[in-house]
């Protein structure tokens, strides 16, 4: 039908849970223009229905004597008296959760954000004049004079279409690389190992001086020789170490 075709094209409908406790998917936000809309608590699960009639929004006595009669079905003891009721300003923002075309008008269920006792939901019905069905645009300037449709951020995506995607994250910038850590500084050489030098019986004179280098003094007694060093004393027989001391 032409008319829901033009509102479901206008307003994009909100789609809450089950409960009616929280939004599963975010329509459009829209703005109230006029005073008198009536809301009860979604926990009580009866919207009431308020009619824009002569430019207010009025509660019929047929449509209150209907909700109080439902209201009591849902929870007992519960009616028009007693019920929660929140009767909203110029200003307050809700949002569409089902538009219904119905025989004598356009009926429009709004959602509120959350209170401190929970959400709140009323719908409100344009009627036709004379039972006649009126142009698709006359039906939505009716609405707009109700409710207006808010732009920027507060109108979401579509009902159906896929959310846009999250918003990516601004790239980090690349760490300057770690320089390696100095190389540990050269270790002192070790002290060079003491050569002993030793002198056996038997050995030539040549190897002792080979050894220990030229005495600081020779002493000649035959066959025998004496060589004298700083600290030792050395004989030789034969030409051979026969003797140290």
């Amino acid at each position: 039908m032409a008319i829901q075709r033009r509102l479901t094209a206008e307003f994009a409908l909100t789609i809450p849970t089950a409960d009616l406790g929280d939004i599963v998917r975010p329509g459009s936000v829209v703005m109230l223009q006029r005073p008198g809309m009536l809301m009860f608590p979604v926990a009580d699960g009866v919207p009431p229905l308020n009619t824009y009639k002569g430019d207010k929004i009025v509660q019929t006595f047929g449509a209150s004597f209907s909700a109080g009669m439902k209201l009591g079905q849902k929870v007992p003891g519960l009616n028009l008296t007693n019920v929660p009721k929140r009767k909203c300003a110029v200003g307050e923002k809700f949002w569409v959760t089902a538009i219904s075309v119905v025989d004598d008008g356009v009926v429009i269920q709004l959602y509120s954000d959350p209170y401190e006792d929970g959400r709140y939901f009323g719908e409100v019905k344009f009627p036709y004049a004379k039972n006649a069905i009126p142009p698709a645009d006359q039906i939505a300037a009716s609405v707009a004079d109700v409710l207006s449709v808010q732009g920027g951020d507060q109108t979401q995506q579509q009902a159906g279409a896929e959310p846009p995607p999250p918003p990516q994250p601004a790239p980090q910038p690349a760490l300057a690389p770690i320089a390696p850590p100095p190389p540990p500084p050269d270790a002192a050489a070790p002290p060079p190992t003491p050569v002993t030098k030793t002198i056996a019986l038997g050995q030539t004179r040549e190897q002792v001086v080979g050894t220990f280098g030229p005495p600081q003094k020779v002493v000649k007694l035959g066959a025998k020789e004496i060589d004298y060093y700083a600290d030792m004393k050395v004989t030789f027989t034969n030409g051979k170490v026969s003797n140290v001391e």
